[in-house]
């Protein structure tokens, strides 16, 4: 055997003996134990006078980071009053629902097609364009029609 690898073999075993032993030597004691009050205490230090619990840190798990989240509630739905009446709609009038699920279904597609839509004030009977808020909310009002309407 080379002097060159007898001298990599003993830097290799050198190197696995410093990663084993770097583990066991950052391992803590730490003492516990409960006062007259019954208020528990940790210390690296044995308290004198009082019979204290060894614990290794090694043996303590961490806590795991971040926090849990809240479990959602189930909600019991209450109907809104689109739904209540496109309910009624539905059971007595299905043409009048037909209507209603087409005309929901055209202006989905044209809030979906067309960036800059105006329509009219009703204040000033003005037409004025429309913001990013409003064409949202008319879509997301276009879409709870279609769900309740096209069935």
């Amino acid at each position: 055997m080379s002097r060159q690898h007898s001298l990599l073999i003993n830097i290799t075993a050198a190197l696995f003996i410093f990663v084993v032993a770097i583990p066991l030597a950052s391992a803590a004691v730490i003492y516990t134990w409960v006062d007259d009050k019954g208020v528990v205490h940790y210390s690296e230090q044995p308290p004198k006078g009082v019979n204290a619990t060894k614990i290794y840190s090694e043996d303590i798990e961490p806590a795991k980071a971040g926090y849990i989240a809240p479990k959602k509630r189930e909600q019991v739905q209450k109907q809104s009053e689109l739904e209540k009446s496109a309910a009624i709609i539905n059971a007595t009038d299905k043409e009048q629902a037909k209507e209603l699920c087409e005309s929901a279904k055209h202006s989905l597609s044209v809030l979906k097609s067309y960036n800059r839509l105006t329509r009219k004030n009703e204040k000033t009977g003005e037409m004025e364009q429309m913001t990013a808020e409003q064409k949202t909310q008319a879509i997301n009002e276009n879409e709870q029609r279609v769900k309740l309407f096209c069935k």
